[in-house]
């Protein structure tokens, strides 16, 4: 059996946060009975380095994981990277010390990472007196207001004597209780906090399941690299499941991959829907206790999930936010970041934590500084419903599909469902096509369907003489790629706006039609080519526009750069042609000849037509009717 103590958690995660030695690890300890220092040098310098984990029935009997993350200010990257997943915080303040610059930074990280159900834990109650200890537990509350924790409840205990502990672990089970259950997308992910190897198992990864569900035999996507793994085994708690859902501390086992082939900060998910992201906008909300305002074109280190990246901060209003303040940004990073719209991040400079937000849009196109109409879009994001993001999302890249709003928005596809379908309903867009999933805004419809009329007028206008125009050069002028202007097109024919055949696509109304003096030309020209029916006179031509307006007709066809025939022509020859190699008979030059009486030049150039049209196959110098 597969055993990994440090996967842990069923439903909900508790973590901890607060200043180094103010109990962290040991109050886990005296809760749980387990250890989260696991590292040697943990336990030779008295710190949590790494992340910790551990977990803890409750008096209702309801399990839970407990993450304990670093306190020391020079492993806070570490403690970014384990508090993302947390349901429950605990901020954990030593009752003879109070406050201190760690514990302000921790609880800075936990209001901008949107952790709002904390307790505050008064630890070493045993050192202190009463008096002292409220003194403390004021300096605690004033330093929560406005934060996210304003009305956390502060519990004192003592690890030493068990004092207190019997008050916290029923203070966290009703929290427990309170919570609503974990959403459920359809789109598991798995940040990767640890990924290490078992003899006789292969490759483990530890993480906190946020999405949707995992089983056993599924396979997975680790992002940005793109490998595919399978799972292998499932932990949680040291018990081994078939399947986990959202909000699950957990130990997978994978195959297909080797544990240097995923690391700390890679995601695991399900294939082909996350497209990881160098840019994307956000809020952005710099600490009021930030040493620096934050500029435009300011390098940060961004820490989203459990992923630490060097990024690029572009401030897409003003040049600067100063502490205390929020602004709209575009964050680019070096490298490729897996994030979904409504992700928290934080992002750090040197040693100091500068502030953090929320995800308003993946994989964007490097917006203009200081324009309007970025500006109104993003504010509607970010204050909007589901509707108005996908609304906003489809403007910008219309028309799309529902795969291509999944991965601008980082949504998912039951969300973009929902939202296009209550869209349609309240006739703010349009579906294209019949059996299509693409869809376009009211307003872009407009501005394309008078592109498509304006390009056939003007088309009709040049050339008058022809059906219409060639599809390609069509969805050339608008822009559209295949599968999308194959949608277009359907809707345009749908609505009688255009006529089309595989070739050409026109207006209706337009029927070309010759003037007086190019029906005398054509007169002639037909008498020309008439004289001697199976060799058609070269030597009167004709304008190239009449000549296609002849064939589209029906009158002529055009065999080679200078022959032509009459229609009822071609058509006896070709008839007769074929004839002649029935019943699998060769059809030579000399044997066309000799049936029609004509030159090898008309022979040869009515047979390379015949097997252009796929009516005859040549071999060697023989031909076959196919």
């Amino acid at each position: 059996m597969l055993v990994v103590i440090e996967g842990s958690s069923s439903l909900f995660v508790v973590g901890t946060a607060g200043h180094v030695d103010h109990g962290k690890s040991t109050l886990i300890h005296a809760l749980t009975g387990i250890d989260p220092d696991r590292l040697r040098e943990e336990k030779s310098r008295g710190m949590t380095i790494e992340l910790g984990f551990a977990w803890l029935e409750l008096p209702s009997g309801a399990e839970v994981s407990i993450v304990d993350v670093p306190g020391h200010e020079r492993f806070i990257k570490n403690m970014l990277m384990g508090i993302g997943g947390v349901d429950v915080a605990l901020l954990i303040v030593a009752a003879d010390e109070g406050p201190m610059p760690q514990t302000r930074e921790h609880v800075a990280i936990l209001d901008l990472l949107g952790i709002e159900i904390g307790i505050v834990v008064m630890t070493k109650k045993d050192l202190v007196d009463q008096d002292w200890l409220d003194l403390v537990t004021l300096d605690v509350q004033e330093l929560l207001v406005g934060t996210s924790l304003t009305d956390a409840e502060v519990i004192a205990v003592s690890a030493e004597t068990g004092d207190g502990l019997g008050e916290l672990r029923t203070a966290l089970d009703k929290l427990i209780a309170e919570l609503p259950a974990h959403e459920s997308t359809g789109k598991p992910r798995l940040p990767v906090d640890r990924s290490f190897t078992i003899t006789g198992f292969g490759a483990v990864i530890t993480g906190t399941l946020t999405g949707g569900s995992l089983k056993i035999g599924q396979e997975l996507e680790v992002l940005p690299s793109r490998l595919k793994a399978r799972i292998r085994g499932l932990q949680v708690h040291e018990q081994s499941k078939d399947q986990v859902g959202p909000g699950t501390r957990l130990a997978v086992n994978l195959s297909g991959i080797t544990h240097s082939e995923i690391q700390r900060g890679d995601l695991l998910t399900t294939a082909d829907w996350l497209k990881p992201s160098t840019a994307f906008d956000a809020t952005l909300r710099v600490i009021l206790d930030a040493p620096r305002p934050v500029r435009h074109n300011h390098k940060v280190t961004l820490f989203v999930g459990t992923r630490e990246v060097p990024a690029t901060i572009r401030i897409l209003e003003d040049d600067l936010i100063l502490p205390g303040s929020t602004g709209l940004v575009q964050i680019r990073t070096k490298e490729k970041v897996p994030v979904v719209r409504g992700d928290f991040f934080v992002v750090r400079d040197t040693e100091s934590t500068l502030g953090g937000g929320q995800v308003l849009a993946v994989n964007t196109p490097r917006r203009k500084r200081n324009n309007t109409d970025t500006i109104s879009h993003l504010n509607t994001i970010a204050s909007g419903s589901s509707e108005d993001v996908i609304f906003n999302a489809l403007t910008s890249i219309e028309p799309a599909s529902v795969s291509q709003l999944v991965v601008t928005t980082g949504t998912n596809s039951d969300e973009v469902e929902a939202a296009v379908t209550i869209l349609e309903t309240d006739g703010r867009i349009k579906r294209l096509g019949t059996d299509t999933r693409y869809f376009i805004s009211n307003g872009g419809w407009n501005k394309l369907f008078e592109s498509a009329v304006s390009t056939l007028s003007s088309f009709h206008a040049a050339y008058p003489l022809r059906l219409g125009m060639p599809l390609q050069d069509f969805r050339g002028q608008l822009k559209l790629k295949p599968a999308a202007f194959g949608a277009v097109l359907n809707s345009l024919i749908s609505g009688e706006f255009v006529a089309t055949n595989d070739a050409w696509v026109g207006i209706p109304a337009h029927i070309p039609s010759l003037s007086t003096r190019q029906e005398v030309e054509v007169s002639e020209y037909l008498k020309s080519i008439s004289a001697d029916r199976f060799s058609p006179s070269t030597e009167q031509t004709i304008d190239i526009e009449i000549l296609q307006f002849l064939s589209e007709r029906g009158d002529v066809v055009r065999i080679s750069s200078d022959i032509v025939y009459p229609t009822e022509v071609y058509t006896e020859m070709k008839s007769k042609i074929i004839e002649s190699g029935s019943d699998r008979n060769e059809i030579t030059i000399t044997g066309v000849r000799e049936i029609f009486g004509t030159s090898r030049k008309y022979t040869l150039a009515i047979l390379e037509h015949m097997d252009s049209q796929g009516l005859t196959r040549r071999t060697g110098d023989t031909r076959f009717v196919r």
